[in-house]
């Protein structure tokens, strides 16, 4: 199965709410070990890349982000957790991260700012299919 037949099933299950699904309790995980996220934007300052993490949660235009800044940023365990829960290695997951990572930020603060660091599993997982639906239309040149 290739990595786009990956995506295509993981989003499709998402978006008809499969209760299977594990991609909100995997980003849960992921902010919860940063310290939720204010702990990951002061890992971002940490690293340097605050004006990164920063474009995400305002409402301007997000800046990318390259995957081995992520894996820096997010930890090697971390992201080797992620693939493995989801079957997939760390260096399919961190593209796939940094290509979804900023419109996840992005949509959990629609106001521009920090308002809630633990964003609820609900929340994250509408948040993903969102991201999902919009980065896999935009994949197949359809509209979402």
């Amino acid at each position: 199965m290739g990595l786009f037949d990956v995506l295509a099933k993981q989003a499709i299950g998402s978006l008809l709410g499969a209760s299977s699904d594990p991609k909100g309790e995997l980003l849960s995980g992921l902010l919860n070990q940063a310290g939720g996220l204010s702990g990951l934007m002061e890992k971002f300052e940490q690293a340097g890349l605050k004006d990164t993490f920063s474009s995400w949660v305002g409402t301007g235009e997000n800046k990318s982000i390259q995957p081995d800044q992520l894996q820096q940023i997010l930890g090697s365990d971390a992201v080797a957790g992620v693939a493995s829960k989801i079957g997939l290695d760390a260096k399919t997951v961190l593209p796939l991260l940094s290509q979804f990572l900023p419109q996840i930020i992005d949509k959990l603060t629609p106001n521009g700012a920090l308002e809630e660091s633990n964003p609820s599993g609900d929340q994250l997982q509408n948040v993903l299919a969102s991201v999902m639906k919009g980065g896999l239309g935009g994949l197949f040149g359809g509209a979402a």
